[in-house]
């Protein structure tokens, strides 16, 4: 869709905890008593694959697809497949069990992060690095509200990423009822059963399915979420589990524009310390830090909400793709030196006018650096096969929808987005018209099955909770809650402006080797740093 979703907020009408009627997983899994006999599950039929045809295969992945039931209240009904990959411990001797990993979303195909190189070499060695794609996603039997692209492209391009004026709200409120319209005509049965509790069975039927007797896993942003319900739904299954880039999970599954609200904060936040250590490194090391970088960002942000920046070749900077880029930025440190050049070449663009009474332009970037701002980011990273009708799947909303509950009033977005703004400049209105879909989804989370807690029960081993100082999707108050909400985990903390922070640190991996190879876990309280600086000496 061409409305990017990576935040969210909350509305001045609706204070009041939208508590729904969250329905309590009655028919959830109950964490078998110690001794007792698991129920036996057939196991995962590996076939050999090579994760990248286009390279010699290497010899060390599998993959399989595996069957879950679609409704865990009907076990011998319909059937998900499951699409896994595994990269088999290179020293089979010393082969401790399989490492689950799920990289967010909701919709992120983990199916390719059995290659990741995030963690350290004893953990390969000793480790199945395990990727799947959880149900309705890329390869798992995706969740597709569109038969064809151009039938997704009819009602998504009518929709405005950060809409302004009351024609761009209004436009983008139908294309959204449109779109929830398409969803159930199309999506068929599976848009029911969506939930993150369905991805956590899923889960434990395939550490099951693969002879683990607990469960190893790490879990990043969305992943935090399976992570933890996978915890107090089977507490003593915990073997190891990491969790980084936390959300709130009492907050998200009780209350979702409040949750949206403070994502929104999350987003300024990190926006807030950029600026700062720009400012504080100034040009040439960051190319925007030549003046004040606050109301320098604030002008150019300003500017776009009446009207867009013409580029050099024509292409143009609108409020929509300059809020996508710099939010998309904010994920990876090694974005953020990158977008300080193509913020300073958009402002020059923007003061050629009156280039006489201003600063001087800066000599390290040109024009040709602003194009990355006139690009509105993704929704959401797809994998389809080239051939498909339609490139995309629809579980990002099928997931969320499910599990926050939001208001049935659409309009509610619309009002949320004037007050959340006035809090978050840059990122309340583009994170109130994240969710506005969820108010007439097919599906919706007050009729859903899903685990909305407890959150403390007690976990067979200690778990590891990550969180970065200044992380902008999940900020780090979340992983302070999420810590505090289970009743055996540790949190570690990393300095650092980005999402999730394992393979951005030698400190923090050497902990995370030792927690995973050994079951030690960290020491409370640690504070560590990233190993690459954000603008290096030039």
């Amino acid at each position: 869709m061409s409305r990017i979703s990576t935040l969210a907020g909350a509305v001045a009408c609706a204070l009041a905890l939208v508590t729904g009627s969250a329905v309590a997983a009655s028919a959830a899994p109950v964490d078998q008593a110690p001794g007792l006999a698991e129920a036996k599950v057939d196991p995962v039929a590996w076939t050999p694959c090579n994760p990248d045809p286009s390279k010699p295969d290497p010899g060390i992945y599998d993959c399989a697809v595996y069957p879950v039931p679609m409704d865990y209240d009907n076990p011998s009904g319909e059937k998900v497949g499951i699409a896994m990959m595994r990269r088999r411990a290179s020293d089979p001797s010393k082969r401790i069990g399989s490492l689950f990993l799920n990289p967010g979303g909701p919709g992120g195909s983990g199916y390719l992060w059995a290659t990741t190189s995030r963690f350290g070499p004893e953990v390969q060695a000793k480790f199945d690095l395990i990727g799947f794609d959880p149900r309705g996603v890329a390869r798992s039997n995706p969740l597709k509200c569109f038969k064809t692209q151009e039938q997704a492209d009819a009602v998504n391009n009518r929709m405005v990423g950060v809409p302004v004026t009351k024609a761009e709200v209004d436009g983008t409120l139908d294309a959204d009822q449109d779109y929830t319209d398409a969803c159930s005509k199309n999506a068929g049965p599976l848009i029911e059963h969506m939930s993150t509790i369905n991805v956590v069975r899923d889960l434990d039927r395939m550490r099951r399915a693969v002879g683990d007797s607990q469960l190893t896993f790490a879990g990043f942003s969305y992943g935090t979420l399976i992570g933890s319900t996978y915890a107090n739904m089977y507490p003593n299954k915990v073997r190891a589990i990491i969790i980084d880039g936390n959300v709130d999970p009492n907050l998200r599954l009780h209350n979702g524009l409040e949750y949206d609200r403070q994502r929104a904060g999350g987003f300024e936040l990190a926006l807030d310390e950029y600026l700062k250590r720009c400012q504080s490194a100034g040009a040439p090391r960051c190319a925007f830090g030549e003046g004040d970088t606050r109301a320098k960002f604030d002008q150019l942000r300003d500017h776009l909400r009446t009207s867009p920046i013409t580029l050099p070749n024509g292409s143009q900077v609108t409020l929509s793709s300059f809020t996508s880029e710099v939010a998309s930025a904010l994920y990876s440190q090694a974005k953020l030196a990158p977008l300080a050049k193509s913020l300073q070449a958009t402002y020059q663009v923007l003061q050629k006018p009156n280039a006489a009474t201003l600063l001087a332009p800066n000599a390290n970037v040109s024009d040709e650096d602003a194009n990355l701002l006139s690009v509105d980011v993704p929704r959401a990273l797809r994998e389809a096969p080239a051939d498909s009708e339609y490139t995309a799947d629809d579980s990002y909303m099928g997931v969320n929808c499910q599990d926050k509950p939001y208001p049935s009033n659409d309009r509610v977005f619309a009002n949320a987005a004037r007050s959340w703004e006035q809090e978050s400049p840059t990122f309340g209105r583009y994170q109130a018209f994240d969710a506005p879909a969820c108010a007439s989804w097919p599906a919706p989370a007050r009729d859903a099955e899903r685990f909305s807690g407890p959150w403390n029960k007690k976990t067979s081993n200690t778990v590891m909770v990550i969180g970065n100082l200044y992380d902008p999707a999940t900020q780090y108050k979340f992983a302070q809650r999420m810590q505090q909400q289970l009743a055996n985990a540790v949190l570690v903390s990393v300095d650092a402006i980005e999402h999730c922070a394992v393979g951005r640190s030698t400190a923090l991996n050497d902990l995370v080797t030792r927690y995973l190879v050994d079951g030690t876990a960290p020491k409370p309280g640690q504070l560590l740093k990233p190993d690459a600086e954000i603008f290096p000496a030039v």
